[in-house]
Parts: C-alpha cells; sequence; structure tokens
C-alpha cells in the first residue's frame, strides 16, 4: 500500500527511465478491461470519464472492451473543450467506430447499464467533490447496476465518495483503501519500473512547496543554522545552499571569533553572534530563543569538538521542538550519547564512518540505517557512493553525484538543502530525498563544466538550474 501521493512520484519518476506516461496508460486500460472481461460476461457498460487521466485509463479500457465485443458507451462529464489530460484526448481519438460519446453526460444516461466504470476522479481529492462529480457519485451509490473503480473510487477520503464492488487499482493499493470502502481490490502492474519505486528521482518534487502568489517574507520558511567555531565556511556553503532551495530566510548563529569572516561571505546572511571562539552551554538560552523565530534548525557544520561544545549540541538538540538536521560535528556530538532519541522531526546526515560511530561499530548497509532511523526516531540519510535514506519504515536510495564530490563541503551543501525543505514545512524523509537528489544532480552538472576540478561553491550555484527544471518553470 503506498501514499496517494506517490502514486505522482512514480509515474514521473518512471517517465524519467525512459517509460513515458501514455505506455504506463495503455497499460492501466488494458488491465482494467482484462479484468472485466475475465470476471463478467459480454454486456453493455458505461465508462464515466473525468477530465484528468483517470479518464484517459477509461478511454483505454473503452477500445479495448470494444474491441473483444463489449457495448460500450464513454460519458464524459464536461465538453472535450474542458478536458485537462493531454493523453485524454488523444485515447479519445483512439476510439473505434461504434463507441458513442456523450458530453456533459447527465446521470439518467446510467439507466440500464449492468455494469458501470467509474474513472471521474483519481488520488489527492482534500475536499467533497463538486458538480457535476457530487450527482454522479450519489447516482452511482444508488443504482443497482455492478460499480467498478478506477485505480481509487472517486471522492476516496472525502464524505462524499463511490461504493464500488470492486476498485482496479494501479501498481499497488493505495493509502486508505479498505473492503469496505472500495469493495474487492484488484491490483494491475502496469509496467512501473523497479527503479521508479527505488531510486529518488524528479518525482520526489512533487513534494516542494511552492510559494503562494501571495505570500510575504518568511512564509516560505526560516532557517536557523548553529555552525562554525574554528570553520567559517562551512556554515556559509550550508546557507548558500538553503536560500538557493528556496528558503526566505537564513539565520547563522556563530562565535563572535568569526562572525565577521561569515558574515562577508554574502549579504543575504543574517549572523548573530555568540561570544567566544566555540558554542558553550552559556549559549543554550539564546539558541532556543533564536529557534522559535525559526522553522527549522540546522546544527553542526564547523562547529569544532571542544568538550563544552559537544555539551552543548547534546542539550540543545534533546530540548529544541523544532525540525531538525544533525550534521558534521553535530554528528560527533551525538554520538556520545547513550541510545539518542529525538523528539522532534529530525534528519542526521552522517558518511560511513560518522554512522559506525552512531551505530555502536556497525557498518553501514540499507539495513542497519532503516535500523538506525528506527531506533533514533530519525530519518538517516547515509551520505555514501549511492546515498540511502531511511525512517524505519520507507528505504530509497540514490544514485547521482559523482567522485568529484568528494571535495569538502558538499555534505554543508547537502545539510542546507535539507534543513531548507523542513524549514518549509516538508516532512523529514521527503527533504532527505530532495535534498540528496537535487545536490547529486547539481553536482553532476557542475561536474559537466569544471570536471574533478569542481568546488562545493559550484555545485551551490547549480542548484537553481536543476530545481528550475525539476519544478518545471519557464
Amino acid at each position: 500500500m503506498i501514499p496517494t501521493s506517490e502514486s505522482r512520484v512514480l509515474d514521473i519518476n518512471s517517465e524519467a527511465l525512459g517509460v513515458p506516461p501514455g505506455t504506463l496508460m495503455e497499460k492501466a486500460g488494458k488491465g482494467i478491461a482484462e479484468h472485466i472481461r475475465g470476471s463478467h460476461e459480454p454486456s453493455d457498460i458505461l465508462i464515466v470519464c473525468g477530465t484528468g487521466n483517470n479518464g484517459g485509463d477509461g478511454a483505454v479500457a473503452a477500445r479495448h472492451l470494444k474491441a473483444a465485443g463489449w457495448n460500450v458507451t464513454l460519458a464524459l462529464l464536461r465538453p472535450r473543450v474542458n478536458i485537462k489530460s493531454q493523453l485524454l484526448i488523444q485515447n479519445l481519438e483512439r476510439l473505434p467506430e461504434g463507441v458513442p460519446v456523450a458530453e456533459e453526460a447527465a446521470v439518467e444516461i446510467m439507466e440500464g447499464f449492468p455494469i458501470v466504470l467509474d474513472c471521474m476522479l483519481g488520488t489527492g481529492l482534500r475536499d467533497p467533490p463538486r458538480e457535476p462529480y457530487a450527482t454522479w457519485i450519489k447516482a452511482m451509490n444508488d443504482s443497482a447496476a455492478t460499480i467498478i473503480s478506477v485505480d481509487v473510487p472517486s471522492g476516496l477520503g472525502t464524505s462524499l465518495a463511490v461504493k464500488p464492488a470492486v476498485t482496479v487499482t494501479m501498481h499497488d493499493s493505495k493509502e486508505g483503501m479498505s473492503r469496505e470502502n472500495s469493495g474487492d481490490i484488484v491490483v494491475v502492474d502496469i509496467g512501473i519500473p523497479r527503479a521508479a519505486a527505488e531510486y529518488v528521482g524528479p518525482g520526489e518534487f512533487v513534494h516542494y512547496p511552492i510559494p503562494h502568489k501571495d505570500s510575504h517574507k518568511g512564509q516560505n520558511g526560516r532557517l536557523l543554522i548553529i555552525g562554525g567555531g574554528p570553520y567559517t565556511g562551512a556554515p556559509a556553503l550550508s546557507a548558500f545552499a538553503a536560500l538557493r532551495g528556496g528558503v526566505d530566510l537564513v539565520w547563522i548563529a556563530v562565535p563572535e571569533s568569526c562572525y565577521e569572516v561569515v558574515a562577508s561571505y554574502s549579504p543575504d546572511f543574517i549572523v548573530r553572534p555568540l561570544a567566544g571562539d566555540h558554542l558553550v552551554p552559556e549559549h543554550l538560552s539564546l539558541l532556543k530563543e533564536m529557534s522559535e523565530e525559526a522553522d527549522a534548525v540546522l546544527i553542526g557544520p564547523g562547529l569544532g569538538r571542544e568538550e563544552d561544545t559537544v555539551r552543548t549540541v547534546c542539550q540543545f538538540v534533546g530540548e529544541v521542538n523544532k525540525p531538525l538536521v544533525v550534521d558534521a560535528d553535530g554528528l560527533y556530538a551525538i554520538s556520545t550519547i547513550d541510545d539518542v532519541r529525538f523528539n522532534t522531526p529530525t534528519v542526521i546526515t552522517p558518511h560511513r564512518r560518522e554512522f559506525e560511530r552512531l551505530a555502536g561499530g556497525v557498518p553501514a548497509s540499507e539495513g542497519t540505517v532503516s535500523g538506525l532511523a528506527g531506533k533514533t526516531g530519525a530519518t538517516v540519510v547515509l551520505k555514501a557512493p549511492v546515498d540511502i535514506i531511511s525512517d524505519g519504515e520507507r528505504t530509497k536510495r540514490n544514485r547521482t553525484g559523482n567522485p568529484a564530490m568528494s571535495v569538502g563541503g558538499t555534505g554543508d551543501v547537502l545539510a542546507g538543502l535539507i534543513g531548507a525543505f523542513l524549514a518549509k514545512g516538508v516532512e523529514p524523509f521527503d527533504a532527505g530525498r530532495m535534498g540528496t537528489y537535487l545536490n547529486g544532480r547539481a553536482g553532476d552538472v557542475a561536474f559537466d563544466i569544471m570536471g574533478y576540478s569542481l568546488t562545493a561553491t559550484e555545485v551551490t550555484a547549480s542548484i537553481p538550474l536543476v530545481l528550475k527544471d525539476l519544478l518545471q518553470l519557464p
């Protein structure tokens, strides 16, 4: 069973792997038709289509059923000029002669049909369906016909939904489906590549929060970065990456010994000095106060490993109540805690040696990464030639990136991206998989230009180009 939002992720990732949406739709429609043919004698059937790809599945099924000798009628709930799905339009044009198509069909057309195929609405609905869907849903539920839904019953998850005898769903059943609300559930394999589900891809960015046109400064994320001391570049690279990831505001809390250097990197930074040359427990009250202004916190880049710093990080991590990323020296600090367990949405980003320290010497693997995630309550992003992202229940891998990204600072870039996504309200597992994919893709773009001479700064500079492409912005 998969979350409804993952259907779109899989479709996009499949296309990136060379399986276009039209191919998936053709297999879906054929699978629907084969199920109907296998469970019913040839008969009259009404296929009711909305304006999206769910309707496209129905149009393909209509073609296959007609070829098998069924009497097929197709009802469009909107005029063709209002159809959103180009795939639906294409498959309407491919319908054979003898399949009548009723546009803006009224529910009275259902009368006399023993089987009705519900292809009106797909996944992702939050509010009860509006007209004309509401009237059609009520009519289907009152009908004596056998109702078969495609992918999910129209309106599933709202107060008004079709109650079918059968739901023919694609690839896997969807979250929220049950025998009570979906009837018998039949899963059709539509040829989604295994890698589309196992590896992160461009589809993950359906989870990226697009800014509302009326939003103002701060509404698209405010990130606090706690870092610096012996190193100044690390927190700056994280901040650059966070801004490139689309966060509105970045505050950087650093010891006053490196305040001027970090502030000089960019006028876009809001840098706040902490007394002294490294993080100490006396900073805790100020840091917690600053975290209240932020939507998420990243702690660790460039902090160093002074005993006072380690103690301060451990206490802060145990008390902060905002989404959190722990990276670099922050990971060293929390490795000193026995049985660390996070009480706030958290992502930790270890490389292999850091992972082994956190996991008590256990080597990193997909199973042990998932185990550490389950034990700590954090999403674990293992940085490796093939990254592993797990929240203990779900695991994906990332294969973007290249060997030149072993250069110092690329981990700070990744942490900044994940922090930005958390600050924008993205869930930790989604932030982890989006961050690893975007960081690696940006590194690949930089590699195409710089080869093995690339730097983390050039990876950061490539983020906007990749993100614009992933979000399909003009």
